[in-house]
C-alpha cells in the first residue's frame, strides 16, 4: 500500500462497494474530472492492486443455498501428496474456496450445494476418489450472520 495515496484508497473503496459504477459518477464522488480517475484506475489495474472484476450472484436464486465447511486431514504430508490433493479439489465447482490450515487438520474447504442429498452425493462421488484422504469433519452453516467481498484497509 506504500504506493497508494489517499485518492487511490477511496478509488479502491468506491469500487469495492460498486465496481460497476462508470468513470464519470466516481469521479463526481471524489470532486475530480473523469479522466484522471480513469487513469489511475488502469494504473490500479496494471500494479495488481485491483486483480478482476465480478459479478456476486445470490446463492439462493442459484440453487445453491446450503453452505458446508469441510475440514480434511490428509493420510500424509509428502509433497507431490499434497500438490494432488490441491490440484483434485481445485478442479471440483462445488468448492468455492479452500485453505492449507495448521491445526488438526490439513485444508478447510468452503462448499456450495443446494441440500444435504446434494452434499451427501458431493462426498461419495467425488470427494471420497480423491487420494490419501485420512478424514474429515464436515460443518453445516445453519445462518450466515456476516458476508463480505470488501476488503478493509
Amino acid at each position: 500500500m506504500e504506493n497508494l495515496d489517499a485518492t487511490d484508497i477511496q478509488i479502491l473503496k468506491h469500487l469495492q462497494e460498486d465496481a460497476h459504477i462508470n468513470i464519470k459518477d466516481l469521479a463526481g464522488k471524489l470532486f475530480l474530472t473523469a479522466t484522471p480517475v480513469y487513469e489511475r484506475i488502469k494504473r490500479l489495474e496494471k500494479e495488481g492492486y485491483i486483480m478482476k472484476y465480478v459479478a456476486l450472484l445470490d446463492k439462493q436464486k442459484m440453487n445453491l443455498g446450503m453452505i458446508v465447511f469441510c475440514n480434511v486431514r490428509l493420510k500424509e504430508h509428502a509433497r507431490n501428496v499434497g500438490s494432488n490433493f490441491v490440484k483434485d479439489i481445485v478442479a471440483l465447482p462445488e468448492i468455492i474456496e479452500s485453505y492449507n490450515i495448521a491445526g488438526d487438520y490439513d485444508f478447510m474447504l468452503k462448499i456450495l450445494v443446494k441440500d444435504m442429498a446434494s452434499y451427501q452425493d458431493f462426498v461419495m462421488n467425488k470427494l471420497s476418489t480423491i487420494e490419501n484422504i485420512g478424514n474429515t469433519q464436515t460443518i453445516f452453516v445453519m445462518g450466515e450472520i456476516k458476508h463480505s467481498t470488501a476488503l478493509n484497509f
